[in-house]
């Protein structure tokens, strides 16, 4: 009893009373608990499961896909905030053809990109694609094939751009993206239009809202750096590792005999280089939103202007 009544008023004169010092005891136990480890990326080779799928898809890979956009025309004028994008595929397929599997939702596509907003993905090219809300004003319109883990094929022809003009154009108000155009989601759809007999309606056509851009000035003689992943969330173990990919139009990265260099950083943090076009993989990644920067870089370190495309930054959220 003597021993605890020393104790209590020791508490007393240190901290007001027994029960504050317990208190207290609590909350530094919670305050000073571990924080989340620091994020360190790191290139990792190709994953596992996307080797497997190559193995699959027998010769699709070795594919060189031609694309040509029939419409919008090149410096066509559009009445209407919606534009019909149609589009024909020809080249050395291999077998590769569009088409996401209803039972993945995955599938061969082609990346659409309206000015510089993230690309949206076209399954079903023997409909049009639908770029609905079209702010009034000048734009810019690629498209280039991709597979269904959204890695770019990057033959020659299989990158096309146009540049188009909207009159009467969307309702800003009515965007179904966000401010910073993040959003990912499946295809928006237009209500099924009827066929000849009433019991069997077409398809819905592919299509999204577009939340208001303009196109950049771009010199399509210049080099262009096309952003196209990561994008959007990233769940369970395809947070594992994540793909960064873009399409180089008009230069060559150094390794393959150029003077160009792509860079890249997350959340702001140290800036890396891509020297050979293609795909790199990065692992570490911890839960939380991020944002990747990809930018086309002289061999003096200055960004190639072109229209601003050659600086992008998205921001893509990571989720186990």
């Amino acid at each position: 009893m003597i021993l605890k009544g020393a104790v209590c008023l020791a508490a007393l004169l240190a901290t007001g009373g027994c029960e504050s010092a317990s208190q207290n005891a609590n909350t530094t136990a919670t305050s000073s608990a571990t924080p989340p480890g620091a994020q360190n990326l790191t290139v990792t080779p190709r994953p596992q499961k996307i080797v497997d799928m190559m193995k699959a898809r027998g010769e699709q890979d070795q594919a060189s896909p031609a694309i040509k956009i029939v419409s919008p025309a090149k410096d066509a004028t559009i009445n209407g905030s919606t534009v019909e994008v149609k589009l024909d595929l020809s080249g050395d397929l291999k077998g590769y053809m569009p088409h996401k599997d209803p039972a993945t939702g995955k599938g061969n596509h082609i990346h659409v990109i309206l000015d510089n907003q993230p690309y949206e993905a076209y399954y079903e090219i023997n409909q049009p694609f639908e770029l609905r809300n079209v702010a009034e004003g000048k734009h810019t319109l690629r498209v280039f094939p991709s597979r269904p883990w959204h890695e770019s094929y990057k033959n020659d022809g299989a990158f096309q751009m146009v540049t188009f003009t909207v009159k009467g154009g969307g309702d800003a108000s009515k965007p179904t993206t966000t401010n910073n155009g993040q959003t990912m989601a499946n295809p928006a759809k237009s209500p099924a239009m009827k066929s000849d007999t009433a019991a069997s309606p077409t398809p819905a056509r592919e299509g999204k809202d577009y939340a208001p851009s303009q196109a950049g000035n771009v010199d399509p003689a210049k080099p262009l750096l096309t952003y196209s992943r990561p994008k959007g969330e990233y769940k369970a173990e395809d947070a594992d590792t994540i793909m960064i990919d873009f399409w180089l139009l008009n230069g060559k990265l150094q390794s393959n005999g150029g003077e160009y260099r792509v860079r890249y950083s997350v959340d702001g943090g140290e800036a890396k280089f891509i020297d050979t076009w293609g795909p790199i993989w990065l692992s570490g990644w911890t839960n939380g939103k991020h944002t990747v920067k990809l930018e086309l870089v002289d061999k003096s370190g200055n960004v190639v202007d072109s229209g601003g495309y050659n600086s992008t930054t998205r921001e893509i959220t990571v989720t186990r």
